[in-house]
């Protein structure tokens, strides 16, 4: 008896150690990887607070001397980020529109109707998403030039409205979970196909929706090779071109680089803050779906 109680001792002391351990390490990690993090952000905003010559001469953490607030006023300026911001919105509304009715009404036809050459398709979906855009560039910007679709918004608008993929694929597998029921009711009631989409379907896949704009909206918002590629005039920038205007062969102003990185980061900072509980509960039924 007293072997087995000093057997047990010994197993609950060894898994004490083992807990202690580990509940270090899980929160060195935590704590190590916010703080890189974390760095980069707090590194960018000390730096917009400098001018050039503090910044040419300081290390990038230490604080200013003085704060330079007039570097916020003077990228927004200098940068045109109000007419950034008006077009980037533009695009924005257009594209997440776009993309949204495209997406749901192609994958409900995938997902509804049963014909030949349906799983041909999806896997030519597949078979595209693993093609890398950039490889892709020479021919699509050939089929832009003789659209005359070049230096337009509308062009531009376009292309992001292209098939998305990852989206498609989102709306099918929650398709996926609706009853088919639901369609054959409405077709009893009368309903055709476009009112079984519209009516019923549609307002069902608001968590699918969701995540779907909030992966389309980030990578819209920041894209930049494309925008840089197909909106070559200046008063067609967008947010993530007139960020470039600080840099150039003579050197790169950092410190109204890191004022117009901020600047740009405030419009999806109030958004997150308006609708976090909207995101949180769409990307989490959107992830558990299918």
């Amino acid at each position: 008896m007293a072997a087995q109680t000093a057997s047990v001792h010994k197993i609950r002391h060894h898994y004490s150690a083992g807990f202690i351990i580990w509940t270090i390490f899980k929160y060195f990690t935590l704590i190590l990887v916010s703080f890189t993090s974390v760095l980069p952000i707090v590194s960018c905003v000390i730096t917009a607070f400098k001018s050039k010559t503090e910044y040419q001469n300081t290390n990038v953490m230490q604080l200013p001397k003085v704060w330079k607030l007039s570097n916020f006023a003077e990228a927004f300026q200098m940068a045109n980020m109000g007419r950034a911001f008006l077009n980037s919105l533009i695009i924005l509304v257009f594209v997440l529109l776009g993309s949204i009715l495209i997406g749901t009404s192609l994958a409900y036809a995938l997902n509804r109707f049963k014909f030949i050459g349906n799983e041909l398709i999806r896997n030519l979906f597949t078979f595209a998403a693993l093609l890398p855009g950039i490889a892709m560039q020479v021919s699509t910007y050939s089929i832009m030039s003789n659209l005359h679709l070049i230096n337009h918004l509308y062009g531009y608008i376009f292309l992001m409205m292209g098939t998305d993929v990852i989206s498609i694929y989102i709306f099918i597998q929650y398709y996926e979970n609706l009853p088919v029921s639901l369609d054959e009711s409405a077709i009893l009631d009368g309903a055709n196909y476009f009112q079984i989409y519209w009516h019923i379907l549609l307002p069902l896949l608001k968590p699918a929706i969701v995540t779907c704009i909030i992966l389309k909206g980030a990578n819209t918002y920041n894209e930049y090779y494309c925008a840089h590629l197909y909106l070559q005039k200046p008063e067609l920038c967008t947010v993530a071109l007139s960020l470039y205007t600080f840099t150039g062969p003579m050197g790169n102003q950092y410190n109204y680089i890191c004022a117009g990185v901020i600047i740009s980061l405030l419009p999806a900072l109030i958004v997150f803050i308006l609708c976090q509980d909207q995101i949180y509960n769409g990307i989490a039924a959107g992830a558990v779906k299918g």
